[in-house]
């Protein structure tokens, strides 16, 4: 029977463990009110995307708008007293000069002055604050992003500890893994990471760029972080991933994953054997490492130069005759 053989050789082969990593948002916000009040308008909906600057909610403003009011009618009234003293003491400066007021009605005169200038300016900078408090009943995103639940609506009475909603920028994420003590000899910055589903399938490649300089007392273990960069959509804050950390890489030998059958829980392959000049299929049972590419890592039951048959696995028989072919 022909078959089709390669031969066992040595590759460069990863040594990793896997992590339970969760992604995080390097840019997420929980939105919650500098002020109080009953909330009058809301402008986006759980789900949609929102620019920098974008209005979200409104806090109903008018109790402020009424101070600013009456902080403006006082900074204009100090105005007007100021400009009057400011015209006064000039008038009272040449009188002093003249020698026709005395010293002393000149220095009340300037000290007058001096108060009205201090009042209006305290009225001014009072004047700005206000208005400054009023842009604070206007909630806006923080930067761009998804806003996530809106547990508040409209009429709702809501306070500087009330979570209004989140803004999650989920282009800008990283995966925090938490790798045991007794690797902190080996974890460094710059360790490739794969993030991958529950299932193996990879998600985005990455390196470690921070390692904890403490270790978690509860876990004992120490947090590194990943910056990753993955198609929109693929991943989200919060999530559960896995992550394979990949400590050093290793020459071994391995054997293509089509080459191996499983009988019983044992694993097997087939290797064209050179009998009295005639070649057969010899059925080895082989342990096998982690999967690189599409071929397994052989910890026994195979050598360097074996050659495995490849094709027509499944029809072969123990000591069957066969011809290899490259």
């Amino acid at each position: 029977m022909p078959v089709r053989v390669e031969p066992v050789t040595l590759q460069p082969v990863p040594v990793s463990d896997n992590y339970v990593a969760t992604i995080k948002s390097r840019r997420s916000a929980t939105i919650q009110p500098q002020v109080s009040g009953n909330i009058t308008q809301i402008f986006v909906h759980s789900g949609d995307y929102v620019h920098p600057g974008q209005r979200l909610m409104e806090i109903d403003p008018r109790q402020q708008q009424a101070i600013v009011a009456q902080q403006q009618a006082t900074e204009q009234q100090a105005l007007a007293i100021y400009e009057f003293n400011q015209k006064d003491i000039v008038r009272q400066r040449s009188l002093f000069s003249s020698g026709i007021t005395s010293k002393q009605a000149f220095q009340q005169a300037e000290q007058t002055f001096n108060t009205s200038k201090a009042t209006y300016e305290s009225d001014v900078a009072a004047r700005k604050s206000a208005q400054q408090q009023l842009a604070y009943f206007h909630i806006v995103a923080p930067f761009a992003g998804v806003v996530g639940d809106v547990p508040v609506h409209i009429g709702d009475y809501v306070s500087s500890t009330t979570t209004l909603t989140t803004v999650d920028d989920n282009t800008q994420l990283e995966a925090y893994i938490y790798v045991p003590a007794d690797r902190s000899s080996q974890v460094h910055v710059g360790l490739p990471v794969e993030i991958t589903t529950a299932d193996g399938s990879p998600i985005a490649h990455a390196k470690i760029y921070f390692v904890s300089p403490q270790v978690d007392d509860q876990l004992q273990a120490i947090l590194v972080k990943a910056k990753i960069d993955a198609r929109p959509g693929v991943l989200r804050n919060a999530q559960l991933v896995r992550a394979v950390v990949t400590w050093s890489t290793t020459s071994a030998p391995t054997v293509p994953v089509l080459a191996v059958t499983q009988i019983g829980g044992e694993h097997f392959v087939y290797v064209a054997t050179n009998k009295d000049g005639h070649y057969i299929a010899e059925q080895r049972a082989v342990q096998l490492g982690s999967t690189t590419g599409n071929s397994y890592e052989v910890k026994s039951g195979l050598s360097v130069g074996d050659k495995v048959i490849v094709s027509g696995i499944q029809i072969l028989a123990n000591g069957e005759p066969v011809q290899p072919m490259s």
